[in-house]
Parts: structure tokens; sequence; C-alpha cells
């Protein structure tokens, strides 16, 4: 079976134009005389990103959101989206329907056209969306290679919930040891992520390098580093963790490197100088947006994780790759 990263790479053969980045980003940025239109798209299949049972209406928010998460770290303003849709029961499509109506309100992205399609009998439910966006004037559109030795590392929200609730959804995790409040908080980080692209467009002039964090803070960070020439050191201890996940999954070096390894957080990875560290807690407190320093790039190449001052080897599986 052909492998995510190899056949990647076979297509940065034929993605040669410049709006194509070398594919080395998540999102297409085409200039059109001053103004830059950002491109990007994603697709979610049943069983690989979103559970038979999710309600339907949780799979539309989730499909609308993975895309906006990736303008978000692309700093640019949502202007619409175009997306394609399995037919499949009348009222599954309907739900589904409802809550695409509902994430397109929300994130301010209008559905502007798509295609339909009939899948064939049994086949899993599968849809594509692609957002445009606009960039931001006056700055380059932030990239995964811009990082420099001497950056701080940041991340924004909190990490690792989305793995905790695929794990109580999926029945992993017994429900009867949760609170009704965190059991609710951490399965909604997971069907329903909330991307803030008023964040991403507000950190976008002050930020080296950001990229959206989908499958895990220590595989995208090392895609950071990959893409920069550089080497990412990040500290455990400085992680955040929600109190959900405290509560109900601990915060020890175990739990954290489960955080860390989980993906679907959607959340913003991000490297910066440390004199704009003011700034950045300035920006974020006035959107209600938390961020925490949790890293910083040296000289080299690759990705080291530390806990509390001590070297930590790093986990076989770094995140969720195809």
């Amino acid at each position: 079976m052909t492998s995510e990263f190899a056949f990647i790479e076979a297509l940065r053969a034929i993605a040669t134009d410049p709006a194509a980045r070398g594919l080395d980003d998540d999102a297409a940025v085409i200039e059109i005389g001053e103004e830059k239109l950002v491109l990007t798209m994603d697709t979610v299949v049943e069983g690989v990103h979103f559970l038979p049972a999710d309600p339907p209406a949780d799979v539309a928010w989730k499909l609308v959101a993975v895309n906006v998460s990736d303008l978000a770290a692309k700093a640019a303003q949502p202007l619409g989206c175009l997306y394609s849709h399995a037919l499949g029961e009348d009222a599954w499509d309907a739900a589904f329907l409802v809550g695409l109506r509902a994430a397109a309100d929300h994130f301010a992205l209008p559905l502007l056209g798509g295609d339909t399609v009939r899948m064939p009998e049994g086949a899993p439910r599968s849809f594509s969306l692609t957002a445009l966006g606009r960039g931001p004037h006056g700055c380059p559109v932030p990239s995964r290679s811009g990082a420099r030795p001497g950056d701080r590392v940041w991340v924004s929200g909190t990490i690792g919930d989305s793995g905790v609730g695929l794990a109580l959804l999926g029945g992993k995790l017994n429900a009867a040891t949760l609170s009704a409040e965190n059991a609710r908080w951490l399965s909604q980080r997971y069907r329903r992520p909330s991307p803030v692209p008023a964040l991403g467009a507000a950190l976008g002039p002050m930020v080296n390098a950001m990229m959206d964090i989908s499958d895990g803070l220590l595989v995208d960070a090392r895609r950071m580093a990959g893409a920069s020439a550089v080497r990412i050191v990040l500290g455990l201890e400085s992680v955040p963790l929600s109190r959900a996940l405290r509560e109900t999954a601990g915060q020890d070096r175990a739990a954290r490197i489960a955080a860390v390894t989980a993906g679907d957080d959607y959340c913003l990875l991000f490297t910066a100088p440390p004199e704009r560290t003011a700034g950045i807690r300035e920006v974020a407190a006035g959107l209600g947006c938390e961020v925490n320093a949790v890293g910083v790039v040296v000289k080299g190449d690759g990705l080291t994780l530390m806990h509390d001052d001590e070297p930590v080897p790093l986990p076989e599986r770094l995140g969720y790759q195809h």
C-alpha cells in the first residue's frame, strides 16, 4: 500500500506551480494583483475521520472546521467554499445539511457550489470541501518553512482533548468514570473542533512559521522542523492540557505523550521571535483565546522532546499518518 509520504513526494513532480508551495504547506496561495487567494481542501471519510455513529450534523461541522483550520494557519479570512456530497439516506443527508448551515454561519464561510455523487451500496460515506480565503495584507502568507533558530514555539488552545474524546466515543474509555461535563466537553472536541480564523489573522504579521495541528503535535512539529531545516525542542510539561483531560487521563508523562500524539486538535502551531511574546499574548487575550509557549527552535534538524529538563525518547508513533 502506498504511504501518504511517498504519494505526496510523487505529486511534487506535478505540482510545480509556485502557488502549490512545493506541497510543503496545507494550502495553495495564488497572487492576483495585490490580493492573495488561499485555497485548501480536506476530505473526511467514515471510519477514518468520523465514526459511523457520529451525528450527521457533527460530521458536516467537522468537514467545514478542518478546512477553516487550514485557513486560520495561513492568516486568511474565510471567503467561501465548494463541497462534494456523497448521497445516502434522506434523513441522514437532511441532518447533515443542518450541520453544514450551522458551521458555514459560525465560521462565516458561505457555500458557493459543489457536486453530488451517488456512492455504491455499502460504501463508507465520504465528503470533500474546498475552502477559499483572502490572505493577509502587508505581510507574507505564513508557511511551515519559516521557523528560525531562537524562535519560541507556541500552540493555541489545549492539546489532546480530541484523542480522549475519540477513545470515549469509540468505547475504549469507560464513560461511567467521567463526569457528564467532562464527557460532553471531550466528545465535542472530537466531533466539533473550533478553529479561530481571527486568531490566525492577528498572529500572521508576528509569526515566522505557522500551521495547524491536525495529526498530532509531535508529528506536525517534526514536519515544521523539516520544512524549516531546523530542530524544534518541545517541553512536555509546557503543553497545555484542559481540566477535562487532566481529570480524565491525568497529567503524568504517559498522559502527556498520549496527548501530543493524538491528533485532531485543530489548534495553531507557530513560532516567533521572543521579543514578540507580549504582542502575541495581547492579541490572543483580546480574542479570548489561550496561547502557550511550549518550546524553542534551535540549529540542527528534527525534533527533541524534553520533560522537566530531561530528554525523553521520541515515541515510535508521533501522530496520525495515513
